[in-house]
């Protein structure tokens, strides 16, 4: 039951974290607006092939210690705080950066050398 609830849980969580913000500022400009469309299809691609079952365990971990953790707080983040800075902060962005990694990497036994 506790597995249930915290998978349907975490994928609330990245949905919500992925889904373009709804209220876009007034200072917000088409490159940044750009900037976050491709971030979040980058970002979709890593989810995609993580929940793949024929990704291989090295492309896992390398989307999980390096390439997806890198787009979001490079990319992703900064975009989304510019859209939205009322609906968003960057605790709770990394919150929800940590809670999707940890769910992926419990999932698939990685472990990351940091």
């Amino acid at each position: 039951m506790k597995i249930k609830f915290l998978t349907t849980a975490i994928f609330l969580i990245i949905l919500t974290g992925c889904d373009k913000p709804s209220k876009l500022t007034e200072s917000s400009s088409p490159t940044i607006t750009a900037q976050f469309e491709q971030s979040d299809e980058k970002i979709g691609k890593y989810l995609d092939q993580l929940d793949d079952p024929n990704t291989p365990i090295e492309v896992r971990k390398k989307i999980l210690c390096k390439d997806y953790p890198a787009e979001y707080k490079e990319n992703y983040m900064p975009a989304l705080l510019k859209l939205s800075p009322t609906e968003y902060s960057e605790a709770k962005l990394l919150k929800e950066l940590k809670i999707a990694l940890d769910y992926y990497k419990n999932s698939y036994e990685i472990k990351c050398s940091n």
